[in-house]
Formats: C-alpha cells, sequence, structure tokens
C-alpha cells in the first residue's frame, strides 16, 4: 500500500472514521465500516450532492429504491451476460485475482518470490451478489443486490411521470448502497464489495444537439461539483472513454479522475450518455410502455439518459487524501486534515483551558450549548492539555477551535484557532454564531 494511503487508513481508524469490517472475526475484505467521524464526513458529502443536483432544482426528483431486485431486471439491463471480469487462479495457492489488473498480480508473484506463479486460463466471472427469497427452495426466487443504484430508477421512470407529471428534460436522483462481488478488492476503500453511490438519470428529448449540450452541461456541472469539496484545480482532470472502453450501453463516457497518490489518476466520477438503451431494455423485458407522451409536439417517445455517476466512498477516500498534511507548527512537527469547513466532520471544538477549574469548564459548557444550537457538529473536549487537544482536533480536521480562559470571565471574549495556520483571536461570545456561518460558507 502506498505511504500516504496508509497514513490515511491509519489515521481513519486511530480517530473513528473507518474500521475494517467485522474486524474482531479476521474482517471481511472489501467491506468497511464508517466510525463516527466517518459517518458525519460521509453524511456531509451525500447532503452536499443532495443539495447541489437535487434539492436546490426545479428540474430533478429524489427517490430511493430498493437494494432487491428480481432476476429479470438485470437481464434486461445486460448485467447478467455482461457485467463480469477475467478472473485467474494462482496454481500454487489457488488465490484467485483479476486478470486484467497487473498491479495484482504483481502483489501476488511478490509473495512468491521463490516460485515461479503459473496462472490458469482466464475465466468469465460474474459481479452480481444473488441471493433467494421465499419460504423454501422449492418456491424462491432469484434475486440480487443490485450491482449499481442507476436501474431502480429506470424502473421507476413511470411511476415518477404518472405521479409527478414532469416536463422533459427533468431528472431523477437517488443515494444508495450497491454490491459487487470483487475479485481483488483493493486501496482501501477504493474497490470495495459493498459500496456506496450518489447518481443523477436526466432524461431528454431524443436530439443530437441537445443530447451534446446536455453532456457538456452535465460533465463540467459534476467536476464543478466535485472541486467544491475542496481540490486542488491540478489534482482533478476530466478524461473521455474511448469507443473500445465505453460500457455496453454508452453513446459517449467521460470520467472525473483523481491524481492519486497510490495509483496515479483514478476514476472518482462518471458522467454517461446512455441513450435510450435502459428504458428502451426495460419496456421489451417488462412488457410494459416506458416511453414519454410529449404533450406540447403530440410525440411519442423514449427519452435518452444523462447520467451523473460517483461513489460516496471513493469521495471519501479522494478527500481524505487531498486533506492530509504534515507541517511543523511551534517548533513540532504535526498532522492535521486540510478538509472543506462544510464537510468537515466536527465544524468547531469548545475547550476549557483547564479542564480542573470549575468556572472554566462550566461557561466553556455554556458556549457549548450555545453554538451546538446553531451548528450541530460542534464538539466539546477537555482531554488532555490544551496542546493534545489543539493537535488532536487538528488530526480530525477540525477548521477551528474556541478556547475558555481567565479573561473570558472577565470580559466575555474566547480565543478563537485557525486549524490551517495556528493563528488565534479573540472574538466576543454573542458573535461566535456569526463567525462560523460565515466560515461555513
Amino acid at each position: 500500500m502506498d505511504n500516504k494511503l496508509e497514513k490515511v487508513a491509519s489515521l481513519c481508524k486511530r480517530r473513528g472514521f473507518i474500521f475494517q469490517g467485522s474486524e474482531i472475526y479476521g474482517g471481511l475484505s472489501g467491506i468497511y465500516d464508517y466510525g463516527p467521524l466517518g459517518t458525519e464526513l460521509r453524511h456531509n458529502i451525500k447532503q452536499y450532492f443532495w443539495d447541489k443536483f437535487i434539492g436546490e432544482r426545479d428540474d430533478v426528483y429524489g427517490m430511493s429504491a430498493a437494494i432487491l431486485m428480481p432476476e429479470r431486471v438485470w437481464e434486461a439491463s445486460g448485467h447478467t451476460e455482461l457485467f463480469t471480469d477475467p478472473l485467474v487462479e494462482c496454481k500454487i495457492c489457488h488465490e484467485r485475482v483479476r486478470a486484467d489488473q497487473p498491479e495484482a498480480i504483481s502483489d501476488h508473484e511478490a509473495k512468491h518470490k521463490k516460485d515461479k506463479v503459473e496462472w490458469s486460463e482466464a475465466k468469465v466471472f460474474n459481479l452480481l451478489v444473488g441471493s433467494k427469497l421465499g419460504a423454501s427452495e422449492a418456491t424462491a426466487s432469484q434475486v440480487y443486490l443490485r450491482g449499481e443504484i442507476t436501474q431502480g430508477v429506470h424502473v421507476n421512470f413511470k411511476n415518477i411521470v404518472d405521479s409527478m407529471h414532469p416536463k422533459l428534460p427533468f431528472g431523477i436522483g437517488q443515494i444508495g448502497k450497491a454490491f459487487r462481488n470483487e475479485i481483488t478488492p483493493r486501496d482501501f476503500l477504493f474497490r470495495q464489495r459493498e459500496f456506496e453511490q450518489m447518481e443523477l438519470q436526466y432524461y431528454i428529448k431524443p436530439d443530437e444537439e441537445k443530447g451534446k449540450a446536455a453532456f457538456e452541461y452535465w460533465k463540467n456541472f459534476a467536476l464543478d461539483w466535485y472541486y467544491g469539496l475542496g481540490f486542488k484545480k491540478e489534482n482533478l482532470r476530466l478524461r473521455q472513454h474511448a469507443p473500445d472502453e465505453r460500457a455496453h450501453y454508452a453513446k459517449d463516457a467521460w470520467d472525473i479522475e483523481y491524481n492519486s497518490s497510490f495509483a496515479g489518476w483514478k476514476e472518482a466520477w462518471g458522467i454517461h450518455h446512455r441513450g435510450d438503451w435502459d428504458l428502451k431494455r426495460h419496456s421489451e423485458y417488462s412488457k410494459v410502455d416506458l416511453s414519454y407522451y410529449d404533450e406540447e409536439s403530440k410525440e411519442k417517445y423514449i427519452p435518452w439518459d444523462i447520467e451523473c455517476s460517483g461513489g460516496v466512498d471513493r469521495a471519501v477516500l479522494f478527500v481524505l487524501l487531498e486533506a492530509y498534511s504534515e507541517d511543523e507548527l511551534g517548533g513540532e512537527t504535526r498532522t492535521f486534515l486540510k478538509l472543506n469547513p462544510k464537510i468537515a466532520p466536527v465544524k468547531t471544538a469548545v475547550f476549557p483551558l483547564l479542564k480542573n477549574k470549575p468556572e472554566l469548564v462550566a461557561k466553556a459548557k455554556d458556549v457549548y450549548t450555545l453554538l451546538k444550537k446553531e451548528i450541530p457538529q460542534t464538539m466539546f473536549d477537555d482531554n488532555g492539555n490544551i496542546g493534545k487537544r489543539y493537535r488532536r482536533q487538528d488530526e480530525i480536521g477540525t477548521p477551528s477551535c474556541v478556547t475558555v480562559d481567565f479573561q473570558t470571565l472577565e470580559d466575555n471574549t474566547v480565543t478563537v484557532r485557525d486549524r490551517d495556520t495556528g493563528k488565534q483571536e479573540r472574538h466576543k461570545i454573542e458573535e461566535l454564531d456569526e463567525h462560523f456561518r460565515k466560515m461555513l460558507k
């Protein structure tokens, strides 16, 4: 594992962001649990997606589809046939890896330095995670945990049209879990077997010019959204898929890529022109008409779909890699997360200068209660000396800390310390909420 990735993974466990799934039982590869701070960070990223892609718009509807879907859905979408990876097996230890991942093969061969690893012929391996639903084996039906959240929107297209009566163009957005039986999960949160996606399916009238315009709009909208998470301009780029690497449904496809420390440019987000593939296939397989009737033109047609799709967990990982920083402050080396304040899991922490002075503790708790009403992600911290508290809050990315000291008792002012610079300023308590509202904007 790359050194920076190792440091981030270590910080995540130490500070309560992310843990290996079922770790006390040996853990599950490619499965992770989110601790208190990781849950807040992930929630903030999801909320930012929801606000920008759905909540602040008049042309997009939100929904939440079920995780379990019948086999026929995945036959229609092409997943039972095409959702595959090439698998090879080591003849020495019988471990299986993806044949199209040179890094996975190299890592495995490095484990067997003394032996010449012989690989089996590549076999096709389907990534869908299946299950059975029913009271007995005889009557149970085959279902799958969704391999992507996209299909939940398409199969509900008619329900949204019939209930909300939208006019084209319009979108449907959702956030939800997806599952893939990855052969070689790797690189911490980058490739998992259980993960979360945020997606928008934007339906438009079939028209080449309008299709190109809509595709360009959402491509740039998604890139701007990703920059809003706090990335440097040089660390994100748009890359078009070559014709031979596009998915079976794509008329055009671009990725937003992040310049990762562990493997160069890696996919963070996808923008795909899916054409009428999904609605046409589901119409065919379900025998339900999923066309759209245009009241103005009196036409009936299958809309085209522009998709914006990104992983929540990849966003968390890349945000943490981008924010991870080391410097020297006050003559000491420190580690801190330079998180954008709007997604930081803790927005501010309130300290009493000394925990053994009741009058300072009582005043600090009053300040904490006041701020907590306005900024829910506020923490009270009196554990250890003030220097250790600052370092701890720096490491979890808290943008500002508020310290109640003896001067506070005299003039009702507190010290506000900036995470990135260590600079301290005095502010009146009654003006703190306004100060932090400006910071969060």
